[in-house]
């Protein structure tokens, strides 16, 4: 077994961690831009807090994201990962979010995702809709009120892409 494993050039490979593996398996396909992943799960989730910011305290985006009140939840699967964001309540930011499944909230709207298909969206990359009938987006609930916020969040792309050539040249697609 040994030796058809060295033909087959398998005893050369490094091993990989659970982590790497899911990267590498997740998202890209033959005739799609190179994957480009994040360097660990702390670094996706430093990376969504700050677009989260960016669309919290924007001037024009913040106010009507926490007008259309739209409740949603994010599963990263490669990562494992969840977050649920809210419009803000009185006295608070425009918006929250809770990286946990244990909210006080119920989500209007649910969707699940690699994480390299939020770098791509938040690139202005990925559009949802085809994203959604090709399956790279799987969604539930009020996907009508999920894509009624895309035009709200079109600005963000350009402050994304900004801050992955200054801080995450690696994530540029």
């Amino acid at each position: 077994m040994q030796l058809v494993r060295a033909a087959l050039g398998l005893l050369a490979r490094p091993l990989l961690t659970r982590y790497e593996t899911r990267l590498r398996r997740h998202d890209s396909s033959p005739g799609r831009a190179p994957m480009s992943v994040f360097n660990s799960p702390e670094e996706f989730r430093e990376v969504m807090d700050r677009t989260f910011a960016l669309m919290r305290d924007d001037p024009e985006m913040g106010p009507r994201l926490r007008e259309v009140d739209t409740p949603q939840r994010f599963e990263f699967t490669d990562l494992e990962m969840v977050v649920n964001i809210r419009a803000g309540e009185a006295g608070e930011p425009n918006l929250a979010w809770e990286w946990s499944d244990e909210v006080s909230w119920e989500p209007k709207v649910k969707m699940t995702m690699s994480s390299e298909t939020a770098n791509r969206y938040f690139q202005g990359k990925e559009n949802v809709a085809i994203a959604i009938a090709r399956r790279r987006i799987k969604a539930g609930g009020d996907v009508k009120a999920a894509l009624a916020i895309i035009p709200i969040t079109k600005p963000l792309f350009g402050h994304y892409r900004e801050m992955i050539a200054e801080d995450y040249p690696h994530l540029e697609v």
